[in-house]
Order: C-alpha cells, then sequence, then structure tokens
C-alpha cells in the first residue's frame, strides 16, 4: 500500500493518543481565534462608541435625559460608569445618613461607586484572556508532546517491519514533527492576540478613568472641571484600579 506524507499520513498511520493531541491543538486553536474575535470586536466597538457616549453626556440638557440615552447603552463600560455615579449621588441625597454606608460624604460615596463600577468593567474587559494566555503558554508543548509520541510509534512500527533504512524512518519521524510546527502555529495568534487585547483594554480603562474623575467633580461639585483642573486631579488623587496579577 503507498504512504501518503504530510499530515494526512500522520493522522492515518498515528494511535488514538496521538490523534487525540491532533483533536486537542485544533480545540485550542478554534477556542482561541473565537476569543480574538470577539474580544477584537468588543474593543473596536467600545472604543468606537466612547467619544459618542462621553459627548451626548456632556451635550445633554439635563442629567435626566443624559441618563435616559445612557439606559439604551446598558453594557457598554462609559454608559454603565455614568448611570453608576449619578446613581449613587441620587442615591446619597435621598437617603442622607440614613444607613452606615450612606452616612459616608457625597465626594466619598460616589468615589466608591465609580471604582466599584471600573473593577467591574474591567472585570468583563479581562474575562476570555486567560484562555489566550494558557493556550499560548502551553500549545507548543502539546505539539512537542503529539512529536515525541508519533516518534515513538513510527519507530515500534518500523522496528517490527525489520527495515531500518533512512528512507523507511525518514517519513513518519518527519511527519510526527509536524505536531510540534502545528503547537507552534496555535501559540503564535494566542500570543499576539492576548497582547493586543490587553494593550486594548489598558487604552480603555486609562479613557474610563479619566471619564470618572470627570464625572466625580460634575457631581459633587455641580460643573464640570475643565482639562486643565481635571489633569491636576487625577494626578494628585487617582482613583484606584485592582491590581492584576
Amino acid at each position: 500500500m503507498q504512504h501518503s506524507f504530510g499530515l494526512t499520513g500522520f493522522l492515518q498511520s498515528t494511535d488514538a493518543v496521538g490523534l487525540a493531541v491532533a483533536l486537542l491543538l485544533v480545540a485550542m486553536s478554534v477556542a482561541s481565534w473565537a476569543v480574538i474575535l470577539s474580544k477584537a470586536f468588543r474593543v473596536w466597538n467600545i472604543r468606537r462608541s466612547a467619544r459618542r457616549l462621553i459627548d451626548g453626556f456632556w451635550g445633554a440638557p439635563n442629567v435626566g435625559s443624559a441618563l435616559d440615552t445612557l439606559r439604551a447603552e446598558s453594557g457598554n463600560p462609559y454608559a454603565d460608569l455614568a448611570v453608576a455615579g449619578v446613581s449613587a449621588a441620587a442615591h446619597h441625597q435621598r437617603h442622607q445618613a440614613g444607613a452606615l454606608g450612606d452616612a459616608l460624604p457625597m465626594s466619598e460615596f460616589v468615589t466608591r461607586a465609580l471604582r466599584q463600577g471600573i473593577n467591574a468593567s474591567q472585570a468583563r474587559l479581562e474575562t476570555g484572556l486567560s484562555v489566550l494566555a494558557s493556550v499560548g503558554a502551553t500549545a507548543p508543548f502539546v505539539g512537542l508532546f503529539g512529536t515525541v509520541w508519533g516518534i515513538y510509534h513510527a519507530l515500534i512500527g518500523i522496528s517490527g517491519s525489520g527495515q531500518a533504512t533512512i528512507d523507511k524512518v525518514a517519513g513518519p519521524v518527519g511527519e510526527a514533527l509536524i505536531m510540534t510546527a502545528a503547537g507552534i502555529a496555535v501559540a503564535i495568534p494566542a500570543v499576539l492576540g492576548y497582547n493586543a487585547l490587553t494593550r486594548g483594554n489598558r487604552v480603555i480603562l486609562s479613557e474610563l478613568d479619566a471619564f470618572a474623575h470627570d464625572l466625580h467633580g460634575f457631581l459633587a461639585t455641580g460643573s464640570r472641571i475643565d482639562a486643565t483642573s481635571a489633569g491636576e486631579a487625577r494626578r494628585a488623587t487617582p482613583v484606584p484600579r485592582p491590581q492584576t496579577a
């Protein structure tokens, strides 16, 4: 029977372990590309709508009108942050000193709400990135395991046939090495996607932090802080964000 070379030949000649490794690499590739495409679209959509939402908020005739517009954008971190901050300020005004948590000054109460909003947005933005990190770190080793197992399986077959010439060894061993290349091919997009998405998230969180300071100044004083004052305030009293591992 004529032997077919390449990946097809490897899959035809391998056993259940080698086939399981190949299927695992396919699953890892599909999972990483699904995360990359979905999260990339999410980041692109958030950044595209950021300026429109921020300008729409500051350009609204009153806070109530701004909230009505933002509630239609539920799920967008800028809209969610503005709704959380305004809702916290309204709650504080309605229930001043009504409970221990409400006994905080307005500024601290709003700061707490904005901080929680940024934390929640960061958690949603980072969802799925652990998949890319895991695939990027483990896929080459999964492929290497497939290569080692394929070479072992090929050598067992050659020793059973009694023909150990170079032309008999080169084909099966070369086919097994394809698994290493497959592992690297799965890992590279995952690593690049992880780095690109992490940078995109970092830009969004930086802009979200700036919007939070402007929003805090407006809710605490009743007027929007100008750009110079806002920059000085951000340097002096940053809104904390959770530390990533």
